[in-house]
């Protein structure tokens, strides 16, 4: 399955939506995550709070590819975005394992495929290097198998990267 994750808006729903099974917009009409580390262990893989996020950590450890599109903010996703990713931290548990000689969190829906993440606006050298880090170690975590980072200028160039 094939999710997007995107802080693109309304005017790139229907593109974003004909290239994937499944669309998370990362458009701030929820709220942010507590903390309270529910969707760990009280109600795994759920989120507490009744909004358009409450399945997002199901949908996101569903995917095999999930595809970021976000406005680079200092070498980082936007914080639309960044909440979403926030608020899916029970596609893990609270338990711990090894994956490449490193401590992660064991994953409760197994492994995927790709981690792509879509960078729009202005980009440094140095943020496109934060990216890329970013990208892999985040892939790493969330147990995908590889990562990659593309920068477009502006989203006219979007529907020939998804």
């Amino acid at each position: 399955m094939k999710v997007i994750l995107s802080d693109t808006g309304l005017e790139y729903d229907d593109l974003i939506a004909s290239k994937c099974d499944h669309v998370i917009a990362a458009d701030g009409k929820y709220a942010a995550c507590q903390g309270c580390f529910g969707c760990w262990t009280k109600h795994p893989a759920e989120c507490f709070m009744k909004d358009s996020l409450r399945q997002v950590c199901r949908v996101i450890g569903q995917a095999d590819e999930l595809v970021i599109v976000t406005k680079n903010l200092y070498g980082s996703y936007s914080s639309a975005v960044k909440n979403v990713l926030d608020r899916s931290i029970g596609t893990s548990t609270p338990f711990s394992t090894y994956r490449g000689r490193q401590m992660h969190h064991t994953l409760r829906y197994g492994r995927h495929d790709l981690w792509k993440v879509i960078v729009y606006g202005a980009v440094t050298d140095a943020e496109k290097d934060t990216f890329r880090l970013l990208a892999q170690r985040n892939a790493i975590n969330d147990g995908f198998e590889r990562s990659e980072v593309l920068f477009i200028d502006d989203l006219s160039q979007l529907e020939a990267c998804l």
